[in-house]
């Protein structure tokens, strides 16, 4: 009998934003597929709910805000407490802060640059330097990264700059730490989401934009979260062992030639 290459088995993942929407969907997938899992995010109640759905033996919660410095260390600590280590990552923490252009504040601005590409380059650099250390010590280094971005880091978005900014560079992240890593065995690759069925894309699913947004998805309707981290589980997985530096659209078609 072949062996199931998406089983997650051995795998630690810490998965930031995991309170709600594609974040608790991904949580809840990688337990399924025998992986254990690193919860961080914002919400303590959102986080206990998520750990008492999965169990404190297949979970555990870190709470706090990815653009803290100090949050990735404290991650990688619970998750080598309670798993022995870690192994993965998936960056998918966000918000949205929207406004156009020319009356957007410099804290909206920073604040959304802060949680999707800074908060993402701190968790990054602390799993990558988990895993080095491992690796100079005579230990397995091998890993999996996952970053996601979205295809307003791909074609642009309006009255989100902030957000399509941090976004696109999210794909430089990915690029730059999958050449300096892959001789170590850690693959990093990037998810990029289209419009998902959760709270963050209500507006675009909206009666004012819903018909001119599903026109450009081939597909012809929104994605829904328990089926948009089936891929990034496949990352994650030995199935991908052989990929590294890539972005995978998961968007319906919506950037077909891209």
């Amino acid at each position: 009998m072949q062996k199931n290459l998406v089983s997650l088995q051995d795998q630690k993942v810490i998965v930031t934003g995991a309170g709600q929407g594609i974040g608790r969907a991904l949580a809840t997938a990688i337990a399924d597929l025998g992986g254990r899992v690193v919860a961080v995010d914002l919400n303590a109640e959102a986080l206990a709910a998520l750990r008492e759905s999965l169990g404190s033996e297949r979970c555990v919660t870190v709470v706090g805000n990815v653009a803290d410095p100090a949050l990735a260390s404290q991650a990688i600590d619970a998750g080598v407490e309670a798993f022995g280590g870690v192994n993965a990552l998936v960056n998918n923490a966000g918000v949205t802060r929207t406004a156009m252009i020319e009356k957007m504040s410099a804290a909206d601005w920073q604040q959304v640059i802060d949680v999707h590409l800074t908060g993402a380059f701190f968790f990054l650099q602390a799993l990558g330097r988990h895993l080095l250390a491992s690796a100079r010590s005579g230990g397995d280094a091998a890993g999996s990264i996952v970053n996601i971005s979205s295809d307003a880091g791909r074609r642009g978005t309006i009255g989100q700059i902030n957000y399509g900014a941090a976004k696109a560079g999210v794909l430089g992240l990915t690029m730059c730490a999958a050449r300096e890593w892959a001789r170590y065995g850690i693959r990093v690759n990037t998810v990029g989401f289209g419009v998902v069925e959760t709270p963050m894309t209500e507006t675009i699913r909206g009666e004012k934009f819903r018909d001119n947004y599903l026109a450009q998805i081939p597909l012809g309707r929104w994605g829904e979260a328990d089926e948009v981290v089936r891929p990034v589980c496949f990352l994650l997985s030995d199935a991908a062992s052989y990929v590294t530096g890539q972005h995978l659209s998961v968007n319906g078609g919506y950037t077909i030639g891209l």
